[in-house]
């Protein structure tokens, strides 16, 4: 089965579908059946609740040698988002993969390529998510 929604009443309708389904066809039952427990198994993952990330606090302008690049957290990410408007592209923002504030079709990218693109002028983090925090950047 191809890729499930996330959410919860969405899971519940193709649940249900399914579960209308197994009952009426019971050549396909068994296919069905595979199916139906996928969904349970997405539906119990997107209905709990997801643990919040703790950032490590920023040490102080000047105060040490600079932070190592570690990789970022198992779990997180970073999302490249580009928007067109009718005067010309904006400039792209750099989010957390998690930042509710992305819009329009983001595209993934690797935490290296993620701190090399913030580095350039036309690139910019969100000021929701804070990537540049994640990434040992400070761009103040």
């Amino acid at each position: 089965m191809t890729e499930l929604p996330p959410d919860p009443p969405r899971l519940r309708a193709i649940l249900a579908h399914l579960e209308r389904q197994v009952a009426e066809n019971d050549t396909v039952g068994r296919y069905l059946r595979l199916q139906r427990d996928a969904v349970q198994k997405a539906l119990a993952r997107a209905e709990q609740p997801s643990p919040r990330r703790q950032r490590p606090a920023r040490p102080a302008k000047g105060s040490g040698p600079l932070p190592a690049f570690a990789p970022a957290q198992v779990g997180t990410g970073f999302v490249v988002q580009q928007k067109r408007t009718p005067t010309g592209p904006e400039p792209a923002l750099i989010h957390l993969a998690d930042c509710p504030r992305i819009e329009g079709a983001p595209h993934w990218i690797r935490a290296d390529e993620a701190r090399a693109a913030l580095t350039g002028p036309t690139v910019a983090p969100c000021t929701f998510c804070r990537p540049d925090t994640d990434l040992g950047i400070d761009l103040a």
